[in-house]
């Protein structure tokens, strides 16, 4: 029960009112800045872990190798945390470090850097920022293109008035309307530019948004919250049963055999 309200209470992240929401227009930004952050990534990463191969024969490699492991997942939290908060998500539950800080006092900070790398996790990291570099080119393409041809379509009619007033030169003189024959003064074409620009405007904004959606499955945005649902329903589950067995223990009725009657001995 707890576990559905808890999901119930959880935001989705979707965007509604795509046109009149700041996340559509902060999800655009954050786009259009993932083309020059995927390629800072790529290259911290392939030279980070190029020169920790190349350096390892002289010992600075091993201790750059952990570096680097560190530096992906700082980069994964980084992009993961800026995904939640365009999207309105609540911070990722903290887990509690107090037992291993603990154990780990005593330990260089090369014991501890040992101790503290997962394989796993790298490997993860690390494929995550080389897929982090490839959605970002195609996502900056796409998210540029969309948006280039509904302003195009809306910015149509002002461009044209300035340029037929400053260089009397007419771009719609050879215009669609012109091959199928169709008579429409400028007026008119101008309202259905505009008309085909504000739909596209809309569907490219439909369109970053999704691309947002996508991007927040691939980074693993919602495996904290997944997680932390999962053990909740472990806990109910364990302090249900704990409750059941105190609330079920069998009370000992005293047998009949010992119970005597008493007389009340005559006088």
């Amino acid at each position: 029960m707890m576990a559905t309200e808890a999901n119930a209470k959880t935001p989705t992240g979707k965007v509604n009112w795509v046109l009149f929401n700041p996340k559509t227009y902060a999800t655009i930004l954050y786009f259009l800045l993932s083309l020059p952050l995927g390629i800072i990534y790529f290259t911290v990463a392939i030279t980070g872990l190029t020169l920790s191969i190349g350096l390892t024969p002289i010992f600075i490699g091993i201790p750059l190798f952990f570096g680097v492991a560190k530096l992906l997942n700082g980069i994964v939290n980084f992009e993961q945390s800026m995904i939640r908060q365009i999207l309105g998500l609540p911070a990722a539950p903290a887990a509690s470090y107090t037992g291993n800080q603990q154990s780990q006092s005593g330990q260089t900070w090369f014991m501890r850097m040992v101790r503290g790398f997962d394989g796993g996790l790298f490997i993860r990291n690390l494929l995550l920022v080389l897929l982090r570099f490839v959605t970002s080119i195609v996502f900056f393409v796409i998210t540029v293109t969309v948006l280039s041809l509904a302003l195009a379509c809306i910015a149509l009619p002002a461009v044209h008035i300035i340029l037929m007033n400053e260089l009397q030169l007419d771009i719609l003189e050879n215009s669609f309307f012109s091959y199928f024959h169709i008579d429409w003064t400028y007026n008119q074409q101008y309202l259905l530019y505009v008309g085909v620009g504000a739909v596209l405007y809309w569907i490219a904004l439909r369109v970053v948004n999704g691309l947002m959606q996508i991007q927040r499955r691939i980074l693993y945005v919602d495996e904290p919250y997944q997680s932390a649902h999962q053990t909740v329903p472990y806990q109910d589950q364990i302090q249900s049963s704990v409750q059941q067995q105190y609330y079920e223990l069998p009370v000992e009725q005293p047998s009949q055999e010992f119970i005597q009657p008493t007389y009340r001995g005559e006088l």
